[in-house]
């Protein structure tokens, strides 16, 4: 009996940090999806509202459809960018090798870097005066130097996508990497004695036994993409104009910048709809039985 009184008094602490810097904030920022929830209005944190602010973000607000867009094609574009890179840079890592291990070394690098040091490294290298990019454009290709790359709505929406692809490339690689060397040798060389050619074996053979291995990468990064906040406004800002604007700036542009805590926690509950089905699919390829 006082082993087990003893086992949950030790959980307890944790349990409790859990609550408080988890799941009351969430139960919190629901509650306030239903009120005012002005910071300039006294009281109004308190004031009942129902599903308006709901109801106001999906059926009259423009800039709210504007982000799920951005959020949408970003989400979509670098996704499937990262995943086909990582992949093509995994099966050519997966012979070996005596660099292997150092490429392996470098390769994570990048994703030992913050979000947010990425994004203002590339703002500096993208500035037309004085950036990376800029003086490499300028000595190859003349017609792209002093582009203004972070001020044209298309230009900087492609920057992001790349420091971001950049990012997780590593990352996804490594996984991939562990994915490929876990296939068994001797399907693949059946495959190969019956005369199947390199793509053939690929298809056929590597690919979908990597399956597995895909779908919990690409929903993993699916998940990181949609909530993509501290890169982004470290990079444009949500800029120009709302071109970048995702989900998640759009939350933080309402609730830090005009005070409306409560439009900003609904918003906020409607991106958690996604997220639950991206979770749930996580889960079930991660825990499934095999």
């Amino acid at each position: 009996m006082k082993d087990n009184t003893l086992k949950y008094l030790l959980v307890m602490p944790a349990v409790l940090v859990v609550f408080v810097t988890a799941i009351w904030p969430l139960i919190e920022s629901l509650r306030l999806s239903f009120t005012v929830g002005r910071l300039n209005r006294p009281g109004s944190l308190d004031q009942y509202l129902g599903w308006e602010n709901y109801s106001w973000a999906i059926l009259y607000e423009p800039a709210f459809w504007n982000s799920v867009q951005v959020t949408a094609i970003y989400t979509v574009v670098t996704v499937g960018l990262t995943t086909l890179l990582a992949l093509g840079l995994a099966i050519l890592l997966v012979p070996g090798g005596r660099l292997r291990s150092g490429v392996q070394t470098l390769l994570i690098l990048p994703f030992a870097m913050s979000p947010a040091l990425i994004g203002v490294s590339f703002r500096f290298m993208f500035n037309p005066e004085f950036g990376l990019f800029d003086a490499f454009f300028g000595a190859l290709i003349p017609p792209l130097a002093d582009v203004s790359w972070l001020a044209n709505p298309t230009l900087a929406f492609s920057v992001c996508v790349m420091a971001d692809v950049w990012g997780w490339i590593p990352f996804l690689t490594l996984v991939l990497i562990g994915g490929l060397a876990s296939i068994p040798q001797d399907t693949i060389e059946a495959a190969q004695v019956d005369g199947a050619g390199a793509w053939r074996v690929f298809k056929d053979v590597t690919l979908p036994q990597l399956l597995p291995v895909l779908a919990v990468v690409i929903i993993l990064k699916s998940i990181f993409s949609l909530k993509t906040f501290d890169q982004i406004y470290m990079l444009t800002n949500g800029g120009p104009g709302t071109a970048t604007q995702t989900l998640s700036h759009y939350i933080y542009f309402n609730g830090m910048k005009y005070g409306q805590v409560g439009y900003a926690s609904s918003v906020a509950w409607l991106m958690v709809i996604p997220m639950i089905f991206l979770t749930y699919a996580y889960a079930k390829f991660v825990f499934r039985k095999r």
